[in-house]
């Protein structure tokens, strides 16, 4: 292939993945009358969309929501997952059954657990708080964590930690001064991963967020369909809104991204 042709396959690819971006920003632009019509630019530029979204719903209550629930929950998964996947890849715990019934668990759909994690929730009195979002997306997201980080401690030398043991230090040390440094890119990974997957959940925010106190982005976006005409300008503009956060985080740790998903955790 010569370079013209990657330069067009790779424009092409670009095109593909941000076309929809760019065309929901066309459409924040748009009124209801350039709506209508279908056309992909619009006619006039009609700005109104982006104050309109923010006072047809507490957008900006609803991004505070997300980035609480989704922060908290990503930290109290990697808090769990990384000890736990490190004795469990170290030690060999549960041979292969259990690896096998830590991942089997993602296969079953979400909605299965709604009705027991709401009754477990409400008799501890944590139904519509964000501590209760927090604990179910830290334990939902716990197998995707387990896979993620399973292959990173696979390549992590274990003469370091068996060096470290030589000399008399406890466990608990070695994976706090050995174990979680070498980890760092995957780590990050993997929280940001897990972060995103919590950010963007739905089912279980819409059934166990019950006010605009506590309620997260995709609820607030499912807000604007009602008995009444849809604007999907002002949808547009808050679906805009609410990818930014992801979008700039991505952004940010980028790098970190491709170290850990490329490199693996050897140093």
């Amino acid at each position: 292939m010569t370079t013209r042709t990657y330069v067009v396959a790779i424009a092409a690819v670009l095109a593909f993945f941000t076309f929809p971006v760019l065309f929901m920003a066309l459409v924040s632009l748009k009124g209801q009358a350039d709506i209508s019509t279908g056309d992909i630019f619009p006619t006039t530029l009609f700005w109104q969309n982006y104050p309109d979204a923010f006072k047809a719903i507490t957008l900006d209550k609803y991004l505070r929501n997300s980035a609480i629930v989704a922060t908290f929950g990503a930290a109290l998964t990697i808090l769990i997952a990384v000890p736990a996947t490190h004795a469990i890849v170290r030690f060999r715990l549960g041979r292969g059954w259990l690896p096998a019934v830590i991942l089997g668990t993602y296969i079953a759909p979400p909605i299965v657990a709604l009705f027991p994690l709401f009754y477990l929730l409400r008799n501890l009195g944590l139904v519509n708080t964000h501590l209760g979002l927090i604990l179910v997306y830290g334990v939902m997201n716990l197998p995707v964590a387990f896979w993620l980080l399973s292959s990173f401690v696979r390549r992590l030398p274990v003469e370091l930690e068996e060096a470290a043991r030589v000399d008399g230090v406890r466990y608990f040390r070695v994976l706090r001064s050995v174990v979680i440094p070498l980890l760092m890119p995957g780590i990050a990974s993997t929280a940001i991963i897990c972060l995103i997957l919590s950010y963007n959940e739905f089912l279980f925010a819409s059934f166990l967020a019950r006010s605009a106190d506590t309620q997260t982005v995709p609820v607030g976006l499912s807000l604007f369909q009602g008995d009444r005409q849809l604007r999907f300008g002002q949808v547009a503009v808050a679906s805009l809104a609410a990818m930014l956060p992801v979008y700039l985080l991505a952004v940010f740790f980028q790098r970190w991204l491709l170290r850990g998903l490329t490199s693996g955790a050897v140093k």
